[in-house]
């Protein structure tokens, strides 16, 4: 009879399985494939536009340089070109004035017309072009017209108030600060005033002369600031080391207007 012979290959097929469940066994699991990183979009980056100077911003402006100048160095404000700005002060607070009492030029004013019926609004653009404020050899101007930035001291745009025991005084302090219409001898002429004052007339209703407003009118200068031959917006000038520094800014307006103190237009120009 023959015998069953067992087959060598067995042992090791079954050795082989082993192995290969072993090494299953052992085998760490792979990570899962990291996902696609997606591109990011570059951030889009603004220039905010500079602020708009109101009359705060422009006086701390003209202090600023008025210190420089007095220090002997430089004045510069090149930054201030290009800038905007809506200033708005106080005139007429208190009584109107008598027709025969001219405000100077460069400064608003109210008064009484001849009659007595009605209010006179006026503002005459002061000649700075060989005044010695800006400069007696800027040969790149036709012209400068100016206007005063009263009370420099008062940064709101309302009217002074009077201390108790205080009394208002006929010497009014020396100007300071003001602005500057320049105009070169190739530019655009509009809005130049030529000597020319801003004038308005206020009349009363069913014959009666107006109320003269408590709180005053407000003077509304509106432009941007720009600059002279030396590229800078503001000069400063001074007679003596002990007197505060003139200071004149570059500017081209847009507006001039006159309003009540609520804020309501009277009358206005605008260039162009």
């Amino acid at each position: 009879m023959l015998e069953t012979i067992a087959s060598p290959r067995s042992p090791i097929v079954a050795l082989a399985a082993s192995l290969l469940a072993l090494a299953a066994c052992q085998r760490e699991p792979q990570p899962a494939p990291a996902p696609a990183q997606k591109s990011e979009t570059p951030p889009v980056v603004t220039v905010a536009p500079a602020p708009m100077l109101d009359r705060a911003g422009l006086l701390e402006a003209m202090d600023i340089a008025a210190s420089a100048f007095a220090a002997g160095r430089e004045v510069g404000g090149a930054s201030l070109a290009g800038r905007r700005f809506v200033v708005r002060q106080a005139f007429g607070c208190g009584a109107p004035n008598d027709a025969a009492e001219a405000a100077a030029d460069g400064q608003a004013t109210v008064y009484w017309a001849k009659d007595g019926q009605s209010l006179k609004f006026s503002l005459a653009p002061a000649d700075w072009l060989r005044s010695g404020l800006i400069g007696n050899d800027d040969s790149s101007l036709e012209a400068a017209e100016g206007f005063w930035l009263a009370r420099p001291w008062l940064r709101t745009e309302a009217c002074p108030a009077i201390a108790p025991g205080a009394s208002p005084s006929s010497q009014a302090s020396p100007q300071t600060s003001g602005l500057a219409a320049v105009f070169k001898p190739n530019g655009a002429r509009t809005g130049r005033r030529n000597g020319r004052a801003y004038e308005f007339t206020l009349r009363g209703e069913d014959g009666q002369p107006p109320a003269p407003s408590a709180q005053g009118y407000r003077l509304v200068l509106e432009g941007r600031m720009t600059t002279f031959a030396d590229g800078r917006a503001i000069h400063c000038r001074t007679a003596a080391p002990d007197q505060r520094p003139v200071c004149i800014g570059a500017a081209q307006f847009d507006r001039v207007a006159f309003e009540d103190a609520d804020g309501q237009t009277l009358s206005e120009w605008r260039d162009g």
